[in-house]
C-alpha cells in the first residue's frame, strides 16, 4: 500500500485522462516541482475532496464505545481454545477502542494480562496488570489479577515482591471475604499453591524479549568509518549526477558482515492488507490480524501488548514512552487524519511525517539554502533567491582557481563527513524527469488534498512553534506560501521514496509450525539478483523502479548470451546432456555430438506440460495421497532429466517434492538422497552461503535427525547454522530448532 488505495488512484487517473491536452502538457513539461505542485493543486475541485472524504470514512479509525465488549468476547473465545496469541490481539483491539479510565479499558487490559501470562511473557503481563489497575479495574475482581501478579513475580524470581503481594491479598480477603468475584475455595487453593512455590524458591526465568534485545544491541560494525557515521570501514561514499549518492566497497567484505547500522530518519508502519472499507451502518468490527496490531507504530518493535492512542483506535505503541514521543513529534497532527492517511498510502504518510519531524520552519530553511547552492530545478521555489549557483557533482575532485579540490557531496558537512540529517534526506534524488506525468499528477494531488486538510484545520497541532498567523492567513482555496513550501517538500519526498525507501519485511506463520519434513517449504525471493532472475527481467525491474541501466559484470556477461538464458532455465541435449545453445532453434553445445537441432518452442511446451504434472503431484501430496505422488513425481523426474539441464530449477523442485513424499512415508534415506539433489541445485543457483542454501540444509538436517543418522545430522546442522547465522538473528526459529536437534543428538549413542 505504498500508493493510494485503488479507488482514489483510479479516480485521479481518470481525472488526468479527462484534462485538456494543453493542461496535461503544462504539467508534463513543468521545470520545477513547485510548478507541478501549484498547477496540480489548482485543479483540485471540491467534488474531488468529497469523493476522497467518503473513501477515507470507510477506514474506521475512531473509537467505538460498543467495540470493547465485542472484542473482549471474541478474545474470550480464543482464550478458551488456548489460542492465547489470538486472544491477546483481540483484547488489544478492545483496548484501542476504549476510552481512558473506564471499566472497558481496565477489563481489556486485565484479560490481555491473562493471555500474556499463559504465553510466558511475565514482565509484560505485570505491566498490563498495572495498566488495568490504573484505569479503574473493579474492586470485586482485584483478587484475580493479584493472584496473577504474584504468579508472575514468582516465575521471574522476584520472591520478596511476590511474598508481599500474597500477604496483601490474604489480608484483603480476610478483611472483606465477600469482596472477591472468585469462589472462596478456589482462591484459597491458589494462595496455598503460591505459598508452596515461594517456599521452594524457584530460580528466576529469563524472558525472551530481554535476551533478544541484548543480542541485537551487541551487533557491531567492523572498524570505524571516519567519514560515514554508522557505517563500516569497508565502504566509502561516492556520488553520480544521475544516480546520486551511493556506497562502494573499499575492501573485501565477508559474508554476513554488517555494513550499515543506522536508524531510519523517519518510518511509517505499513498497515499491510487492510480490510475492505466500511461504508454501511451495519458493518461488523474486523477481527483479522494486521501489522498495526502486532508492531509499535513508532519504533516498529513486535509486541502483543500495545498501548493505544487516546484519540484514535488505529495508532498503537509498545509503551507509554513511545506513545508520548510519537504524539509530540507528529501524531497530534496525524491523529485526526487517520482514515485519510490510510487512503492516501504509505508514501504520502512518510512524506508528511518527514516534514512534521523536521518542522515546517526547518524545511523552509533547507529548501531556501539548497536553492541558493544547487542548480537543481527539482528544488527551487518562486520565493527563493533569484541568484542560483552551480554545485559541481562528481566522485572525486573539481578545479577551482587552477587547483584541484574535493567535490562536495550533498548531505555532508564542510569537512566531508556524512551524517543522518534532513539535509542528507532532502538531497536524495527524486528523479522527477523519469516519473510519468500521470504519476507526478497523482502524487501532487495527494499532497495537495493533504495540505488543504491541514490548512483548514489551522495547522494548530504542528509541533514546531511556527507563527500560526503566517499559516492561517489564507482563507481562499489557494494555499498560503508556507503550506506551498511544505507541499513541494512533501511532493519531492513522495517521488524520492520509489528509489530510496527501505522496507523491513516479516513472514507471519498462518498455522502451527511443524518440525518434521512435512513442513518443508521453499522461500522465493523477488530481488533483481543474477541467481534469481535472468538479465532481461532484472534490468527491466531496475529500470522501472530505479531508472538506470545496470552495467554490472554479471549483466554485461549475460547480455552477450542472453538468448541462452540463465543456467537454471537451460535445456540440455537428450544424447550427451550438454547444454543447448541458440535462440529460436537450439543445438547441442558439444560439437562432437550429432544430435539434431530442436526448436525452443517445442522444449518450452514440454516444460509447461512438466510443470502441470508437478502441480498435480503437489496437490496429491497436500491431499495425503503419497504413493500416487511418488509415482507421478518419479515419472516427472525421468522426463526432466531427458531435456532439462541438471541445474534447472524444475529439477530441484521435483527432487524437493520427492523428498517430502518419502519423508512423509518414513523413508528417510530416500528422502535424504532426493533432498541432496535439490540442495545441489540451490547451491549452484544461489551460492553456498545464500539463505536459500541455509533453508535447504535445514531441511536436510531434519531428515537426518528423523532418520537417526547422527554423524550426518550433526555435520549438516553445523553447516546450516553457519549459513543461516549470516542472514538471520540468533533467535531465528530455524536456528533455534537446529540447536535443539543438536542437543538431542549429542545425548544419543554414537551409532544406532
Amino acid at each position: 500500500m505504498d500508493l493510494p488505495v485503488d479507488e482514489w488512484k483510479s479516480y485521479l487517473l481518470q481525472k488526468w485522462a479527462s484534462l485538456p491536452k494543453s493542461i496535461q502538457l503544462t504539467i508534463s513539461t513543468a521545470e520545477t516541482l513547485s510548478d507541478i505542485f501549484l498547477h496540480s493543486s489548482s485543479l483540485l475541485q471540491p467534488e474531488d475532496e468529497l469523493f476522497l472524504k467518503r473513501l477515507s470514512k470507510g477506514y474506521l479509525v475512531g473509537k467505538d464505545s460498543d467495540a470493547p465488549l465485542f472484542y473482549r468476547e471474541q478474545g474470550n473465545k480464543k482464550f478458551q481454545e488456548k489460542d492465547y496469541t489470538g486472544a491477546a490481539v483481540l483484547y488489544s483491539k478492545g483496548v484501542s477502542h476504549s476510552r481512558p479510565n473506564t471499566e472497558d479499558m481496565s477489563l481489556c487490559y486485565a484479560n490481555r494480562s491473562a493471555a500474556l501470562f499463559h504465553l510466558g511473557q511475565y514482565e509484560t503481563c505485570l505491566k498490563d496488570i498495572s495498566r488495568a489497575q490504573t484505569h479503574g479495574y473493579p474492586e470485586r475482581l482485584q483478587p484475580k489479577i493479584m493472584l496473577r501478579k504474584a504468579e508472575c513475580l514468582v516465575a521471574l524470581g522476584r520472591l520478596q515482591e511476590a511474598s508481599q503481594t500474597v500477604g496483601d491479598l490474604e489480608r484483603n480477603f480476610t478483611a472483606t471475604p465477600t469482596l472477591a468475584d472468585v469462589p472462596r475455595q478456589t482462591l484459597q487453593r491458589n494462595l496455598h499453591h503460591l505459598k508452596t512455590k515461594l517456599q521452594e524458591k524457584e530460580s528466576p526465568t529469563e524472558t525472551f524479549p530481554a535476551t533478544l534485545a541484548k543480542t541485537l544491541e551487541d551487533v557491531a560494525l567492523r572498524g570505524e568509518n571516519e567519514r560515514l557515521s554508522n557505517a563500516s570501514s569497508s565502504v566509502g561514499l561516492c556520488i553520480d549526477p544521475l544516480k546520486g549518492r551511493y556506497l562502494v566497497a573499499t575492501e573485501d567484505i565477508l559474508p554476513g558482515e554488517l555494513l550499515v547500522k543506522e536508524d531510519a530518519f523517519v518510518s511509517v508502519l505499513n498497515p499491510g492488507e487492510l480490510p475492505p472499507p466500511h461504508h454501511g451502518l451495519d458493518s461488523q468490527w474486523d477481527t483479522s490480524v494486521t501489522n498495526g496490531d502486532l508492531y509499535c507504530h513508532r519504533c516498529l518493535k513486535h509486541t502483543l501488548a500495545t498501548v493505544p492512542c487516546d484519540g484514535c483506535s488505529y495508532a498503537k505503541y509498545c509503551s507509554q514512552e513511545c506513545l508520548q514521543q510519537a504524539w509530540e513529534l507528529y501524531h497530534r497532527t496525524e491523529c485526526p487524519l487517520g482514515g485519510l492517511l490510510l487512503t492516501l498510502g504509505v508514501f504520502c504518510h512518510i512524506a508528511l511525517r518527514l516534514t512534521l519531524v523536521v518542522g515546517v520552519e526547518d524545511v523552509r530553511k533547507i529548501v531556501k539554502k539548497l536553492c541558493v547552492k544547487i542548480s537543481n530545478k527539482d528544488i527551487c521555489l518562486p520565493e527563493s533567491d533569484n541568484q542560483v549557483k552551480t554545485l559541481n557533482y562528481g566522485r572525486g575532485e573539481s578545479e577551482k582557481n587552477g587547483n584541484m579540490v574535493e567535490t562536495p557531496i550533498p548531505g555532508c558537512d564542510a569537512n566531508g563527513k556524512y551524517d543522518s540529517n534532513y539535509d542528507a534526506v532532502f538531497n536524495l534524488l527524486p528523479h522527477t524527469e523519469n516519473h510519468s506525468p500521470e504519476h507526478k499528477f497523482l502524487c501532487a494531488l495527494c499532497v495537495s488534498v493533504l495540505c488543504r486538510q491541514l490548512e483548514a484545520a489551522g495547522l494548530q497541532a504542528i509541533p514546531t512553534g511556527v507563527n500560526s498567523s503566517q499559516l492561517t492567513a489564507a482563507v481562499t482555496p489557494e494555499l498560503c506560501p508556507d503550506v506551498t513550501i511544505w507541499g513541494v517538500a512533501m511532493l519531492r519526498h513522495m517521488l524520492q521514496l520509489q528509489c530510496n525507501a527501505q522496507a523491513i519485511t516479516t513472514i507471519q506463520h498462518t498455522g502451527k509450525r511443524e518440525t518434521d519434513a512435512q513442513a518443508m517449504t521453499t522461500v522465493q525471493h523477488t530481488g533483481p539478483h543474477k541467481s534469481r532472475m535472468g538479465v532481461a527481467e532484472r534490468q527491466q525491474k531496475l529500470r522501472s523502479q530505479y531508472f538506470f541501466d545496470c552495467t554490472c559484470p554479471a549483466c554485461q556477461t549475460e547480455a552477450h548470451r542472453m538468448a541462452a538464458g540463465p543456467r537454471w532455465k537451460a535445456f540440455c541435449c537428450n544424447s550427451c546432456r550438454a547444454p543447448m545453445q541458440g535462440d529460436g532453434v537450439l543445438r547441442c553445445g558439444n560439437r562432437s555430438c550429432a544430435e539434431s537441432a530442436v526448436s525452443r518452442d517445442h522444449l518450452v511446451s514440454r516444460l509447461q506440460d512438466l510443470q502441470q504434472q508437478v502441480g498435480v503431484a503437489q496437490k496429491l501430496l497436500r491431499d495425503g495421497e503419497l504413493e500416487r505422488a511418488v509415482q507421478l513425481l518419479s515419472g516427472c523426474q525421468r522426463d526432466a532429466e531427458s531435456f532439462l539441464w541438471a541445474e534447472h530449477a524444475m529439477v530441484g523442485e521435483i527432487a524437493d517434492g520427492l523428498a517430502r513424499a518419502c519423508a512423509a512415508l518414513g523413508d528417510w534415506q530416500k528422502s535424504a538422497t532426493h533432498l541432496q539433489k535439490s540442495l545441489r541445485v540451490a547451491e549452484v543457483r544461489h551460492g553456498p552461503s545464500s539463505v536459500e542454501m541455509g533453508h535447504e540444509l535445514f531441511k536436510l538436517a531434519q531428515i537426518f535427525f528423523n532418520g537417526f543418522a547422527v554423524p550426518e545430522a550433526l555435520s549438516t546442522i553445523q553447516k546450516a547454522e553457519e549459513v543461516l547465522s549470516l542472514h538471520c538473528g540468533p533467535w531465528d526459529d530455524e536456528i533455534q530448532e537446529l540447536r535443539k536437534m543438536k542437543s538431542c543428538l549429542l545425548d544419543l549413542p554414537p551409532t544406532l
